[in-house]
């Protein structure tokens, strides 16, 4: 019998999601960046342990940087460890960050981390948003259209067989 891979398709399973973005921005634009790590970092990263709640990501001085973000220590590491909530560099194309740039310089717009995960070499990277906050009507509403769609799809369910 063959074993079950654990793996996310396109082999991206993500360590750390952060829930409560999709749920208060509406996203714009989406980026994928690399994540200069220290050692530690990266061993707590594949244990799983990182938190992304509450965390931003900001342009400061022509380079990118993630704020907020928790990655706990690596317990095996000794007096070597990390600061967990240290400012982490992202990795990103001079274009892609004056474009950015000139998007959150317009009003109402967020830099947003979304997922870390490893890539197919193993690298670690991050996907990041453009969002715009959602007012709390918008989350009404959002709300009401997938229960009606559950409604719809509960009483169609008794027709199809």
């Amino acid at each position: 019998m063959a074993a079950k891979s654990h793996k996310h398709k396109n082999g991206k399973a993500p360590r750390s999601v952060n829930k409560k973005a999709y749920r208060n921005f509406e996203l714009i634009e989406k980026y994928e960046a690399g994540l200069e790590l220290l050692g530690t970092e990266v061993k707590s990263l594949r244990a799983g342990q990182a938190d992304l709640d509450g965390s931003y990501a900001r342009v400061q001085g022509g380079q990118c940087w993630l704020i907020g973000a928790k990655i706990a220590q690596y317990q095996q590491a000794g007096h070597t460890n990390h600061e967990p909530a240290r400012k982490r560099k992202l990795l990103l194309h001079k274009a892609e960050i004056r474009k950015i740039t000139i998007k959150l310089e317009q009003r109402g717009f967020t830099f947003v981390p979304l997922r870390i995960y490893f890539n197919d070499r193993g690298l670690a990277k991050i996907e990041l948003a453009l969002a715009r906050g959602k007012r709390k009507y918008d989350k009404r509403q959002k709300i009401t259209e997938r229960d009606q769609k559950k409604d719809i799809n509960r009483d169609l369910r008794k027709y199809r067989k």
